[in-house]
């Protein structure tokens, strides 16, 4: 694709969204993760423990997802059996496939790719000598169409050091989930019974950490990077699998016994070309109106309204929505303003 008109455009969002006791993502021992912000302690949500959620749930809405995986040669070997290989042919072939992708290490690959590895080795007979790592490669490159299976690869990225020509860029940025006030970890203390025991009182006794929050989420979905990875095909779709997906999604961690189910409480999603802008939230809010909610709201109001001064021309906005405000104005609503900025003529 030769022309890029959405290139260096970004849809922006811009999230608050309160836990009451949660521990959505955990350190080393166990604690709800914190950072240090502005010389206060702050709750953190790590930009993967969101990130996967957010994969995840795209299935939800239709996408087909890619695999992400150290297991590609037992894969391959799979599918080279169900092409008619010997087992032992479908291995040897299954590790040097493997071997020329990703070397004991995670690799992105799709259902596509897989299969199309497979139909390569049946081409050679199933002889393990006659695949190439440039072969392998050269087909992977060919084979690789995220608008069919592995839009997460498009959105997420994808670095194979062993073929940087297989890298693909990442459309999506996920900033580090912060609470816009301070926060002390708080301790839950706990007791099981035994239910065959005789014996009076606890069978088990332990403690976990917890904490509540106002979170501010950052995501930057660069559409013109996705335009490129997508070759200008179901971009609009792609953008509505995303929001949806961003919507509901929530870290995994504890979710049984310190559920935490809340939605989105207000979102300002800019559409812009020019440099990301994060809202730092240096100063931590205090309670206000009876919770964090409220103050973050004006915050991030504030904060994005005076930047949008002060860079003049560079803030480059295009349009500004939000939610959360005006009952009258929807997820759906969003997500159908949204896709309307994703809406491209392609030019070969």
């Amino acid at each position: 694709m030769i022309d890029n008109p959405l290139k260096n455009t970004r849809i922006e969002f811009h999230i608050l969204q309160s836990f009451p006791v949660t521990c959505l993502n955990r350190d080393d021992v166990g604690a709800p993760k914190t950072a240090i912000v502005g010389g206060s302690t702050r709750a953190r949500v790590s930009s993967q423990a969101w990130k996967r959620p957010v994969r995840l749930a795209m299935q939800d809405f239709g996408i087909k997802l890619a695999i992400r995986s150290k297991l590609i040669a037992e894969y391959v070997t799979k599918a080279c059996v169900q092409l008619g290989a010997a087992e032992d042919q479908a291995e040897a072939c299954g590790e040097v496939i493997s071997a020329s992708l990703s070397k004991d290490t995670l690799h992105f690959f799709t259902e596509s790719e897989a299969l199309a590895f497979a139909a390569f080795a049946e081409e050679q007979a199933f002889d393990s000598t006659k695949i190439k790592d440039k072969d392998i490669q050269k087909l992977a490159k060919k084979t690789f169409n995220p608008a069919i299976d592995g839009l997460d690869i498009a959105l997420f990225g994808r670095m194979v050091a062993q073929a940087a020509e297989l890298n693909i860029e990442a459309a999506a940025s996920f900033s580090h989930a912060i609470s816009t006030h301070k926060v002390s970890n708080e301790v839950e203390f706990f007791t099981a019974l035994d239910d065959l025991s005789l014996e009076p009182g606890a069978a088990h006794m332990g403690s976990l950490e917890f904490n509540s929050a106002t979170y501010y989420r950052y995501i930057s979905l660069d559409l013109g990077q996705l335009n490129q990875s997508l070759a200008g095909n179901k971009l609009a779709a792609a953008v509505e699998a995303f929001t949806k997906a961003l919507f509901v999604a929530v870290p995994a961690a504890r979710q049984t016994t310190q559920s935490g189910a809340s939605p989105w409480a207000f979102a300002k999603v800019l559409v812009r070309k020019g440099q990301r802008l994060q809202v730092p939230f240096e100063t931590a809010v205090k309670a206000k109106d009876g919770g964090f909610l409220q103050p973050s709201i004006e915050a991030l109001t504030e904060y994005l309204v005076k930047t949008e001064k002060l860079h003049g021309s560079l803030f480059g906005k295009q349009a500004d929505y939000t939610y959360g405000i005006d009952e009258n104005f929807t997820i759906d609503d969003l997500i159908t303003a949204l896709k309307t900025h994703a809406e491209v003529t392609v030019h070969e």
